[in-house]
């Protein structure tokens, strides 16, 4: 066994270090990644499905990138940031992180009225209540219960699960397609699978992912566990995100029912498939949102006092750490109140998160990426010329791919 594994991988060890790498990954499931699923399968059936696999590999990549870093150096990636870059270009960095951060958590209290609004339960309640359910949860001073909790809430994915068995997809063509690419030169399509790749990786899910290891207090010691969680977690999303496709593509598809949005897939789906397909849609769309709404403002709040030296984390009081619940707690004010507003344009919100991420995210990982092969940070465990070649090569096929997606946007796709 490597020098690094001084811990024995027994299946209790591995259970105990689950949480980080599979909450960061899962929190990606949010209600724009579940629209955009929905929409790949509802417009192109299983033609999309080949992308999961390189999303995966993707979203592995950068995880275990981060992991290692707040495994090795004990600090978060907004602290490296600062230190090996300076203040003002993290100044740059965590103005661009709370200005795309706030507008995604807005969209989730969209995603979230959206959601409560197929079971009867209007805005006006559902917003208010929730909002003040996710700053009682991040305001409950204890990480390891928080990470629980929402964990716990992760368990509604399997409805996706249980949808597409429900939809009964011909597995032959769900595998071909899986394995087998499927392109086409059509403007929506490959605009669509640009979408689709880069809701995979947002900044804010790196910021998490190297956060929650470090306020798990994970060592050199924990890297094998912690590798462990990252790849676990990455395929777990991937393999949700799978499913959604399945349903939307084996359901919407052939009856060639177009969807703007996750609440318009869980409607689509009650008339083909039955009122239970469209509760566990939306029982998976209120989850998503609810666990990535109360991610969101932590993280950011955390990434930006760990950059500037304030003090953090869940289990400090108003008087310890004032900046770091008081961003929360405008974060969470702000998105919902918004959110209720009359007249707000909650899509051009969404437009807006989705290009500071798109530009924001190549930068993070070039961050990432020199921090993670500094010998002086990060000793012994620096990236190896072969997991540093794939580093860059997930960052340009991310540039492109960014690159490419602000045309098509540009020219109306």
């Amino acid at each position: 066994m490597r020098e690094e594994t001084k811990k024995k991988l027994t299946l209790a060890a591995i259970l105990g270090a689950m949480g980080p790498g599979l909450l960061a990954a899962l929190s990606g499931n949010d209600a724009g990644g579940i629209a955009t699923y929905s929409s790949a399968g509802a417009s192109y059936g299983y033609q999309m499905l080949w992308m999961l696999p390189v999303m995966t590999i993707l979203l592995i990549v950068t995880q275990e990138t981060a992991a290692r870093c707040g495994c090795v150096t004990g600090k978060g990636l907004a602290s490296l940031i600062r230190e090996r870059f300076g203040v003002r270009k993290s100044v740059l960095a965590m103005a661009a992180l709370l200005i795309a951060n706030t507008a995604v958590t807005i969209s989730e209290f969209a995603g979230i009225a959206s959601g409560l609004a197929l079971f009867g339960i209007p805005a006006s309640i559902s917003v208010p209540l929730v909002a003040l359910l996710i700053w009682l949860l991040t305001m409950s001073g204890s990480f390891q219960r928080i990470e629980k909790i929402l964990l716990l809430v992760s368990c509604v994915f399997i409805a996706y699960v249980v949808a597409a068995f429900m939809a009964g997809p011909n597995w032959g063509e769900v595998a071909y397609a899986t394995v087998v690419p499927s392109v086409s030169s059509d403007p929506s399509y490959v605009s669509l699978v640009v979408a689709t790749i880069g809701t995979t990786i947002a900044p804010w899910m790196i910021f998490l992912a190297q956060s929650n290891v470090v306020d798990k207090h994970a060592t050199e010691e924990d890297l094998t566990l912690q590798r462990i969680d990252a790849v676990s977690g990455s395929v777990t999303a991937d393999i949700i995100a799978w499913f959604i496709i399945i349903t939307t593509g084996t359901v919407l598809f052939p009856a060639g029912i177009k969807i703007a949005d996750a609440a318009d897939a869980a409607l689509a789906l009650e008339p083909i498939a039955g009122e239970f397909s469209t509760v566990l849609f939306a029982s998976g769309l209120v989850a998503a949102s609810f666990l990535a709404a109360c991610v969101l403002p932590g993280v950011t709040s955390s990434a930006i006092c760990e950059a500037f030296g304030w003090e953090r984390g869940a289990d400090r009081t108003w008087e310890e750490a004032p900046v770091y619940r008081g961003l929360i707690t405008g974060i969470v004010a702000v998105s919902a109140v918004l959110v209720l507003l009359p007249g707000v344009d909650l899509f051009q919100i969404m437009m807006i998160s989705q290009v500071i991420n798109g530009v924001l995210l190549p930068v993070v990982l070039v961050f990432l990426v020199f921090i993670a092969q500094d010998k002086h940070i990060m000793g012994r465990y620096r990236n190896g010329r072969a997991w540093n070649a794939l580093t860059w090569v997930a960052i340009g096929i991310i540039t492109v791919l960014t690159v490419v997606m602000f045309v098509l946007q540009a020219l109306g796709y």
